[in-house]
């Protein structure tokens, strides 16, 4: 076997290849969507795992196109151009939900949102909170949680007999609550993904894709969980009809 010649010292590191360095610039969305705030480069290097050069290397490109914005310290968090790619995810979906959400949110003083499933993972598409209220729960848009926790996985289940969902091949298992779910119309959590919070949802069958739900989340509320998983119910009926 010939042996591989080493590099020579001080060389270059040899270049990534396409795909390496465009899952090092999504690595690097997601890092900054995640970031509480605005993070430095060698933050941001650190948590991608990379040499501080190949991160600025990346950012640049990222920054070119508005993906991400530097402040006047030169800290880096998301641009405006994600807004615009996130506004044409699942484009159908969010405009025949948005008057659905506003009128769930301001009829029942809740937080009304979409979530759809990605994975093993829940994540909320398009939210709205009540016009009128100061304590209600937030839920911003690109929040992620299990699937197997919480009355929006569990929405999504119900949408399918546990038999196709054994066909899917997730690795996560049916839930005995998604089985009541789809008797009822709407499941029910609390207590499951934040403490103290409780949730209602009702699945959204997307045609040609994968089912959504459509969700509320409050920590109190004086109306009957029957009566808002009715309203979620109905909501969600009237989005299928948009998107049929």
């Amino acid at each position: 076997m010939t042996p591989t010649a080493a590099a020579p010292a001080g060389a270059a590191p040899a270049q990534a290849s396409p795909s390496q360095t465009l899952s090092r610039g999504i690595r690097a969305l997601e890092i900054l969507a995640a970031a509480p705030g605005p993070l430095t480069i060698a933050e941001l290097a650190d948590a991608m795992g990379v040499h501080r050069s190949v991160a600025y290397r990346i950012l640049r490109t990222l920054e070119d196109h508005s993906l991400l914005v530097r402040d006047d310290a030169g800290r880096v968090q998301p641009g405006p151009g994600l807004a615009v790619l996130a506004r044409g995810v699942s484009r159908n979906l969010q405009t025949a939900a948005l008057p659905e959400l506003t009128h769930l949110a301001n009829t029942l003083d809740m937080t009304a949102f979409v979530a759809v499933w990605d994975h093993h993972d829940c994540i909320t598409l398009v939210t709205v909170e009540p016009r009128h209220s100061g304590a209600t729960v937030a839920q911003h848009p690109g929040t992620r949680h299990p699937i197997n926790a919480g009355a929006p996985g569990i929405a999504i289940q119900s949408a399918m007999t546990e038999a196709e969902w054994d066909r899917l091949n997730t690795g996560v298992p049916y839930r005995a609550e998604a089985g009541e779910a789809r008797r009822n119309g709407y499941s029910a959590s609390h207590d499951e993904v934040i403490a103290g919070v409780s949730s209602l949802a009702a699945p959204v069958r997307v045609p040609g894709g994968r089912p959504a739900a459509l969700a509320v989340v409050y920590i109190r509320s004086s109306h009957e969980p029957e009566r808002v998983g009715a309203a979620l119910a109905e909501s969600a009926a009237r989005i299928e009809r948009q998107l049929a």
